[in-house]
């Protein structure tokens, strides 16, 4: 790598820990350039293990409404109220992270399989911590205007702004270049009306914090079986059930596991916020209906941009996948018909070979 093209992250963690050789990175990660190491010297007894620094990746599609100006500020504010999420630690004028050593939740047990009881109690006890911290208990820093931010308890406001967002920075937004692919595969502007339809009338829940994103890869599991929570760039205050919705949606429990999980959440959050569950059998269904509609549109341009990649898989392996997306999130989007697999490859391909080699707009 060219001195010209080292970033900033990586010339941080080579000053901090004082030996470039020692860097690993950069790792794996979506929203950020991440860079891990010991520190050096006094630094290394003081703070032993590893940490992490990094920075946002330019040009990013956001697939999710973001509340909080940086994860670091909300972690400094939550304090110790939540337990076993990473520390965070100052050297000069660099805010690490620390890395916490173990195996993703997902690589022991993959999507589709159960979580083990220990792991499950863990879950249970987040559950509890995260609804126990109100809205007025969070005091980090905020990137939502004020006028974006429904009233405690307005549990449909809260839907319709994820609905909106979903609607107007990934659909509508990104219509310059994906409006032929979603109009490919029976997307259009009366999939919103179909899905408002099928997501309004939600009980009023009092909110709290949400990680909303909790699914396997942002679980470590420790080596004495301790679960983490890494990766709160997502998180938000709003609606408790829609984190067990997002949570039920990501994680892909046998059906028995599922359930359960769900009759946890119900028993961890009423006992700490009583009014919480309030009409939750019933309001379940429609935020795991905008779930599986949300899914649909992230994964169309996720598939298409996989095709724009160095080593792109075919479009038909994409097609499987992105077909079995387009069946969870048929009825919400008030699809007639759901384009078999043949009919996705062929709407990927198209797409694929008129590309103009413009870039989808990020949302900042």
């Amino acid at each position: 790598m060219s001195p010209e093209t080292v970033s900033n992250a990586r010339l941080n963690a080579a000053g901090v820990s004082g030996d470039d050789k020692v860097v690993e990175g950069p790792l794996q990660g979506y929203h950020h350039e991440t860079y891990v190491f010991p520190l050096a010297g006094e630094a290394a007894r003081l703070y032993p293990g590893r940490w992490k620094c990094r920075e946002p990746r330019d040009g990013l599609l956001w697939f999710d409404r973001r509340c909080f100006a940086s994860e670091e500020r909300l972690l400094t504010a939550l304090g110790d109220r939540v337990p076993r999420v990473p520390g965070l630690l100052e050297v000069g004028e660099t805010r690490l992270m620390r890395f916490i050593e173990g195996t993703t939740l997902g690589a022991r047990h993959p999507s589709g399989t159960e979580v083990p009881e220990a792991l499950c109690r863990q879950l249970t006890e987040l559950f509890g911590k995260l609804a126990a911290i109100g809205p007025d208990d969070v005091t980090a820093e905020r990137r939502c205007a004020a006028e974006d931010r429904p009233a405690d308890g307005d549990s449909d406001g809260f839907l319709e702004r994820l609905v909106h967002f979903t609607e107007h920075q990934v659909y509508r937004r990104n219509l310059d270049r994906f409006e032929p692919l979603f109009a490919g595969l029976g997307l259009t502007d009366t999939s919103f009306k179909h899905l408002r339809a099928q997501v309004r009338g939600l009980t009023g829940r009092p909110f709290c914090l949400l990680h909303a994103d909790l699914h396997r890869e942002n679980f470590i599991v420790d080596p004495v079986d301790r679960l983490w929570t890494i990766d709160w760039e997502l998180a938000m205050v709003g609606d408790p059930l829609y984190e067990l919705a997002t949570h039920l949606h990501l994680m892909r429990y046998p059906a028995p596991q599922a359930r359960e999980i769900a009759a946890r959440w119900h028993t961890s959050v009423r006992a700490v916020r009583p009014g919480a569950v309030r009409g939750w059998a019933d309001d379940l269904p429609p935020l795991l209906a905008y779930k599986r509609a949300q899914s649909v549109f992230t994964d169309v341009i996720r598939s298409a941009l996989a095709l724009e990649g160095p080593a792109a898989p075919a479009a038909g392996a994409l097609a499987v996948k992105l077909r079995e997306v387009l069946a969870r999130g048929a009825r919400p989007l008030g699809m007639t018909e759901v384009p078999d697999t043949e009919r996705v490859t062929a709407a990927l391909t198209r797409w694929h070979r008129a590309g103009d080699g413009r870039m989808p707009d990020a949302e900042g």
